[in-house]
């Protein structure tokens, strides 16, 4: 985990596993989204990995240590993943993953409740859980169904087929996809300007968004009102207006007409 300019790093290096998540990397990502939280000089966070994959999902030593374990107990465990990822949506901060790679399993899962997802073009989705005689039950199925729909969720869930990073692109799973080689310049450029925008403005957006897409469309309007009766009072939205005003001005002439 790093941080510089505003943007903390979770980097997955666990290349002779294919950057399967352990527990070990769970822990990390919960002092990163920590962090985020607490610290007012982060105002990204990014996860990447490094290697062929950008991981193959959770990894199996985790599952076989479940086997065994009452109902309580597997539950418990996945509580783990759950409220991490419940964290991520929580936090009033952006959150980016960038998949340069194949993205499997509980890979999806995460990057599902990250704000926002880029993709390069080597890389692929695919939740293979069926096959193992089980379904993806850390948001695998909850958030992809409201992301994609349950036309795309039963394809990629329910039969474990995989789809293609621009595939992705079209159903709505990512948001953009770079060419490979052009990949981690296209995503810094993008963190960047996540760093550039207002940082209160930006986190009321994110509340207000997830609570718009879980109402009905009148209770929605009404938080858009909400939302912005706070921001229109606001030290930022007072500075930025008043900056917005003086480049007009240079634009314009101090007179309000055009300069010759």
């Amino acid at each position: 985990m790093s941080g510089s300019g505003g943007v903390l790093t979770v980097t997955i290096d666990r290349q002779d596993k294919l950057n399967a998540i352990s527990p070990e990397v769970t822990a990390v990502l919960w002092d990163a989204v920590r962090s985020l939280a607490a610290d007012p000089e982060q105002r990204v966070l990014v996860i990447r990995s490094l290697g062929r994959y950008f991981t193959a999902g959770l990894d199996i030593e985790t599952l076989s240590a479940q086997r065994g374990q009452s109902g309580p107990a597997t539950r418990h465990t996945y509580r783990e993943h759950h409220l991490l990822y419940d964290e991520f949506e929580a936090v009033e901060k952006p959150i980016v993953i960038a998949a340069h790679a194949p993205c499997l399993g509980a890979g999806v899962e995460m990057a599902l409740s990250c704000d926002f997802r880029l993709a390069s073009d080597a890389a692929r989705f695919q939740l293979p859980e069926i096959n193992l005689a089980v379904v993806p039950g850390s948001g695998g199925i909850s958030r992809l169904t409201r992301l994609v729909g349950p036309h795309w969720a039963k394809w990629l869930a329910m039969a474990g087929q995989s789809v293609d990073a621009h595939d992705a692109l079209q159903i709505g799973l990512v948001h953009a996809v770079y060419p490979a080689s052009e990949f981690d310049a296209r995503v810094d450029a993008f963190v960047d300007s996540l760093t550039q925008l207002p940082g209160e403005a930006l986190g009321v957006a994110k509340l207000a968004i997830d609570m718009s897409a879980n109402t009905d469309p009148a209770t929605a309007r009404n938080i858009e009102r909400i939302a912005n009766t706070t921001l229109l009072q606001g030290d930022e939205h007072h500075a930025r207006v008043a900056e917005f005003q003086r480049k007009s001005a240079r634009r314009m002439g101090t007179d309000g007409n055009r300069t010759s």
